[in-house]
Protein backbone atom coordinates (compact mmCIF):
# COMPACT_ATOMS: atom_id res chain seq x y z
CA UNK A 1 0.00 0.00 0.00
CA UNK A 2 1.30 3.44 -0.88
CA UNK A 3 2.01 5.87 1.94
CA UNK A 4 1.83 9.65 1.99
CA UNK A 5 3.43 11.58 4.84
CA UNK A 6 2.23 15.12 5.60
CA UNK A 7 4.70 16.92 7.85
CA UNK A 8 3.40 19.41 10.43
CA UNK A 9 5.60 21.78 12.39
CA UNK A 10 4.50 24.45 14.85
CA UNK A 11 3.26 27.43 12.88
CA UNK A 12 1.98 25.43 9.88
CA UNK A 13 -0.92 26.81 7.83
CA UNK A 14 -3.87 24.67 8.89
CA UNK A 15 -5.85 24.79 5.63
CA UNK A 16 -2.79 23.96 3.53
CA UNK A 17 -2.16 20.81 5.56
CA UNK A 18 -5.61 19.56 6.48
CA UNK A 19 -7.46 20.15 3.20
CA UNK A 20 -5.06 17.87 1.27
CA UNK A 21 -5.12 15.28 4.08
CA UNK A 22 -8.93 15.25 3.99
CA UNK A 23 -9.09 15.03 0.19
CA UNK A 24 -6.46 12.28 -0.04
CA UNK A 25 -8.26 10.24 2.61
CA UNK A 26 -11.56 10.66 0.74
CA UNK A 27 -9.72 9.05 -2.21
CA UNK A 28 -8.71 6.12 0.06
CA UNK A 29 -5.03 7.08 0.02
CA UNK A 30 -3.11 6.04 3.14
CA UNK A 31 -2.01 9.33 4.72
CA UNK A 32 -0.14 9.85 7.96
CA UNK A 33 0.33 13.26 9.56
CA UNK A 34 3.80 13.60 11.04
CA UNK A 35 4.54 15.97 13.92
CA UNK A 36 7.89 17.70 14.22
CA UNK A 37 9.04 17.43 17.85
CA UNK A 38 5.69 16.33 19.24
CA UNK A 39 2.39 14.65 18.41
CA UNK A 40 0.49 17.86 19.17
CA UNK A 41 1.34 20.62 16.74
CA UNK A 42 -0.14 24.12 16.88
CA UNK A 43 -0.96 25.77 13.57
CA UNK A 44 -0.29 29.38 12.66
CA UNK A 45 -3.82 30.29 13.77
CA UNK A 46 -3.56 28.52 17.11
CA UNK A 47 -5.41 25.34 16.16
CA UNK A 48 -3.81 22.31 17.84
CA UNK A 49 -3.62 19.14 15.74
CA UNK A 50 -2.84 15.66 17.07
CA UNK A 51 -0.64 13.91 14.51
CA UNK A 52 -0.56 10.22 13.63
CA UNK A 53 3.20 9.97 14.15
CA UNK A 54 6.19 11.84 15.53
CA UNK A 55 8.87 12.52 12.91
CA UNK A 56 11.13 9.92 14.56
CA UNK A 57 8.53 7.21 13.82
CA UNK A 58 8.28 7.49 10.03
CA UNK A 59 9.43 4.59 7.88
CA UNK A 60 10.82 5.68 4.54
CA UNK A 61 10.72 2.62 2.29
CA UNK A 62 9.35 1.30 -1.01
CA UNK A 63 5.79 2.02 0.18
CA UNK A 64 6.53 5.72 0.67
CA UNK A 65 5.03 7.39 -2.39
CA UNK A 66 4.82 11.09 -1.48
CA UNK A 67 5.62 13.69 1.12
CA UNK A 68 3.60 16.87 1.58
CA UNK A 69 5.07 20.07 3.04
CA UNK A 70 2.48 22.69 4.07
CA UNK A 71 3.51 26.31 4.39
CA UNK A 72 2.79 28.88 7.02
CA UNK A 73 5.16 30.79 9.23
CA UNK A 74 7.10 29.84 11.18
CA UNK A 75 5.99 26.34 10.13
CA UNK A 76 8.04 26.40 6.93
CA UNK A 77 11.20 27.43 8.78
CA UNK A 78 10.55 24.75 11.41
CA UNK A 79 10.11 22.09 8.70
CA UNK A 80 13.28 23.13 6.91
CA UNK A 81 15.30 22.95 10.11
CA UNK A 82 14.23 19.40 10.91
CA UNK A 83 16.65 16.58 10.08
CA UNK A 84 13.84 14.04 9.47
CA UNK A 85 12.14 16.34 6.94
CA UNK A 86 15.47 16.80 5.16
CA UNK A 87 16.00 13.01 5.12
CA UNK A 88 12.49 12.50 3.71
CA UNK A 89 13.12 15.00 0.90
CA UNK A 90 16.44 13.32 0.10
CA UNK A 91 14.78 9.88 0.15
CA UNK A 92 12.12 11.04 -2.31
CA UNK A 93 14.69 12.58 -4.66
CA UNK A 94 16.97 9.51 -4.50
CA UNK A 95 14.08 7.06 -5.03
CA UNK A 96 12.04 8.98 -7.62
CA UNK A 97 9.10 9.56 -5.25
CA UNK A 98 6.66 12.48 -5.25
CA UNK A 99 7.30 15.69 -3.32
CA UNK A 100 4.64 18.34 -2.88
CA UNK A 101 4.81 21.72 -1.17
CA UNK A 102 2.45 24.66 -0.83
CA UNK A 103 2.74 28.37 0.02
CA UNK A 104 6.16 29.17 1.54
CA UNK A 105 7.21 25.49 1.72
CA UNK A 106 8.45 25.29 -1.90
CA UNK A 107 11.30 27.48 -0.62
CA UNK A 108 12.60 24.43 1.28
CA UNK A 109 12.91 22.59 -2.03
CA UNK A 110 14.40 25.64 -3.72
CA UNK A 111 17.13 25.89 -1.08
CA UNK A 112 18.05 22.24 -1.73
CA UNK A 113 18.13 22.67 -5.52
CA UNK A 114 15.25 20.22 -5.96
CA UNK A 115 13.30 22.73 -8.07
CA UNK A 116 16.16 23.57 -10.44
CA UNK A 117 14.80 23.46 -14.00
CA UNK A 118 11.28 22.61 -12.78
CA UNK A 119 8.13 24.68 -13.17
CA UNK A 120 6.99 25.75 -9.72
CA UNK A 121 4.84 28.24 -7.85
CA UNK A 122 4.74 29.60 -4.29
CA UNK A 123 3.25 32.28 -2.10
CA UNK A 124 3.99 35.74 -3.57
CA UNK A 125 7.27 37.09 -2.23
CA UNK A 126 8.97 33.68 -2.01
CA UNK A 127 9.84 33.44 -5.72
CA UNK A 128 13.48 34.34 -5.01
CA UNK A 129 13.69 31.31 -2.67
CA UNK A 130 12.89 28.84 -5.47
CA UNK A 131 16.47 28.66 -6.72
CA UNK A 132 16.68 27.93 -10.44
CA UNK A 133 13.00 26.96 -10.78
CA UNK A 134 10.90 28.21 -13.68
CA UNK A 135 8.41 30.28 -11.69
CA UNK A 136 4.78 30.42 -12.78
CA UNK A 137 1.95 32.22 -11.01
CA UNK A 138 -0.53 29.36 -11.44
CA UNK A 139 -2.38 28.14 -8.34
CA UNK A 140 -1.05 24.57 -8.65
CA UNK A 141 1.87 23.36 -10.74
CA UNK A 142 2.99 19.79 -11.36
CA UNK A 143 6.32 19.09 -13.05
CA UNK A 144 7.25 15.43 -13.00
CA UNK A 145 7.52 14.27 -9.40
CA UNK A 146 7.21 17.80 -7.95
CA UNK A 147 3.91 19.56 -7.20
CA UNK A 148 3.75 23.08 -5.79
CA UNK A 149 0.88 25.41 -4.95
CA UNK A 150 0.45 29.11 -4.09
CA UNK A 151 -1.25 29.18 -0.71
CA UNK A 152 -4.27 28.50 1.48
CA UNK A 153 -6.75 29.48 -1.24
CA UNK A 154 -5.28 26.78 -3.48
CA UNK A 155 -5.33 24.02 -0.84
CA UNK A 156 -8.37 22.15 -2.22
CA UNK A 157 -7.07 22.28 -5.80
CA UNK A 158 -3.68 21.17 -4.48
CA UNK A 159 -5.28 18.18 -2.74
CA UNK A 160 -7.24 17.30 -5.88
CA UNK A 161 -4.04 17.42 -7.96
CA UNK A 162 -2.39 15.02 -5.51
CA UNK A 163 -5.34 12.63 -5.90
CA UNK A 164 -5.04 12.91 -9.68
CA UNK A 165 -1.33 12.04 -9.45
CA UNK A 166 -1.67 9.16 -6.97
CA UNK A 167 -5.04 7.68 -7.96
CA UNK A 168 -6.56 9.02 -11.18
CA UNK A 169 -7.97 12.09 -12.87
CA UNK A 170 -11.41 10.47 -12.76
CA UNK A 171 -11.24 10.12 -8.97
CA UNK A 172 -10.03 13.72 -8.61
CA UNK A 173 -12.87 14.94 -10.87
CA UNK A 174 -15.46 12.95 -8.88
CA UNK A 175 -14.15 14.40 -5.60
CA UNK A 176 -14.13 17.91 -7.06
CA UNK A 177 -17.79 17.51 -7.99
CA UNK A 178 -18.76 16.02 -4.61
CA UNK A 179 -16.97 18.83 -2.77
CA UNK A 180 -18.93 21.39 -4.82
CA UNK A 181 -15.79 22.92 -6.32
CA UNK A 182 -17.36 23.22 -9.76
Amino acid sequence: MIMVYVFLANGFEEVEALAPVDILRRADVEVKTVGIGSNIIRGSHGIPVVTDLDSNEIELNENTEMIVLPGGMPGTVNLEGNENVQKAIDFCVDNNKYISAICAAPSILGHKGVLDGKAATCFPGFEIELGKACYTDKLVVNDGKITTAKGAGAAVKFGLKLVEILVSKEKADALEASLQCK
